[in-house]
């Protein structure tokens, strides 16, 4: 059976003492379940004390990028050596603030995903489209063209583990959230495409992710689905007691 993952995307907000506070007071009210794994997932510059105060902790460390190269010449960018020399086990790529306010192609997060794996740190692969793919049509044509090129080159073994992560675009912060039958339409989509490209043992085996103004209100509706498998939180993970109410609710 799938366990639930639910990870906390903090994006650029929290300062280093903003982002203790916030982990103590998390420890202080999160309830450690089998059936369901917590990542954070805070700023660069709070990935080592974030580290040393999840210690003793189940909750898993995840960075929101990194580059796919080892080291060089890449003035602001970070290697998943150094994500994992701080405690990162996880990393979220291919993002869609990535993909629409960075111009990142899914050859960027193929390569991603590559180095990633090679350097033993698991992927959250973040696909979804847009409102007016959606409203087109076209949906399906850009998370399955997303999943084939950002997932090329990949075999089964090595993907593995990976998580996915669906994320309406037009959903992200928005206030907007896919009903659950909408959301479990495309998770389901993207489960049989795995199946489809690898295994039904890989895609049965793999967890994926909702996310798109995820909430306590709607987590456990959300999570109700078959093929709902936790969530991708944005907003609501920067207060500890929102945060834990979603992971009690999957």
């Amino acid at each position: 059976m799938r366990k639930k993952i639910v990870a906390g995307n903090w994006k650029m907000n929290n300062d280093l003492n903003e982002s203790i506070s916030l982990i103590n007071e998390i420890k202080e009210v999160l309830v450690e379940r089998e059936d369901v794994k917590a990542i954070i997932a805070p700023t660069f510059v709070s990935l080592d004390r974030a580290s040393q105060l999840l210690k003793g902790t189940n909750i898993g460390l995840s960075a929101q990028n990194m580059c796919y190269e080892d080291s060089g010449a890449f003035t602001g960018a970070i290697s998943a050596k150094m994500l994992k020399s701080v405690g990162c086990e996880y990393v979220i790529l291919g993002h869609s603030e990535r993909r629409t306010l960075f111009g990142e192609s899914n050859s960027d997060v193929n390569k991603k995903m590559k180095k990633a794996i090679s350097e033993i740190l698991t992927p959250i692969f973040c696909i979804g489209e847009t409102l007016e793919e959606r409203e087109n049509g076209e949906m399906k044509t850009v998370i399955e063209k997303q999943v084939r090129e950002g997932l090329e080159g990949i075999s089964e073994a090595e993907l593995t583990g990976t998580i996915v992560a669906y994320e309406p675009v037009w959903a992200i912060g928005t206030g907007k959230v896919a009903t659950p039958d909408q959301a479990q339409e495309v998770h389901a989509f993207i489960r049989n495409l795995l199946k489809e490209m690898y295994s039904e043992e890989l895609a049965e085996n793999t967890t994926i992710q909702y996310g798109g103004s995820v909430k306590p209100e709607n987590a456990a509706e959300l999570n109700g689905r078959p093929d709902i498998d936790g969530a991708l939180v944005g907003g609501a993970c920067l207060k500890a007691d929102s945060f834990v109410a979603i992971i009690k609710n999957a």
